[in-house]
């Protein structure tokens, strides 16, 4: 059974360390103590925690089939004068998408700016995460 300490779960989740503190102690988030007293949450149980919290009660138009959505802050725009590169930091995620420089004048996108990046993919490459 894989078990995470609040920091490793805080990390995970894209939060602070004492906004999981908060959900441990409101219930929201399971935690047992481990052998030398610290909370440790089960896996599964974070797993499961972590999809109901993604979830976006706002999923957009619906004119979209993309579940894979970030919402974030752009932190970068980089044009030339066909294409841009927008920076979005999505969490502890760095988010990087070209697309037309007409495609960002017409969002309105600037730096300090809120977006949403809709992820629609054919291929993701997942690598395992055993840096522990």
């Amino acid at each position: 059974m894989t078990t995470y300490r609040i920091g490793e779960a805080a990390e995970l989740l894209g939060v602070s360390v004492d906004t999981v503190r908060r959900w441990v102690d409101a219930g929201r988030l399971p935690a047992d103590r481990d052998e030398h007293g610290h909370r440790a949450i089960d896996g599964a149980d974070l797993a499961a925690f972590a999809r109901e919290s993604g979830d976006d009660p706002d999923p957009g138009t619906g004119r979209s089939s993309a579940r894979n959505r970030l919402r974030g802050i752009v932190t970068a725009i980089a044009r030339d004068t066909v294409m841009a590169q927008v920076d979005i930091q999505a969490g502890p995620f760095r988010v990087v998408s070209l697309m037309s420089r007409e495609a960002v004048d017409e969002l309105g996108l600037e730096v300090g700016s809120t977006a949403v990046a809709v992820i629609k993919s054919t291929t993701v490459v997942v690598e395992r995460g055993d840096d522990r």
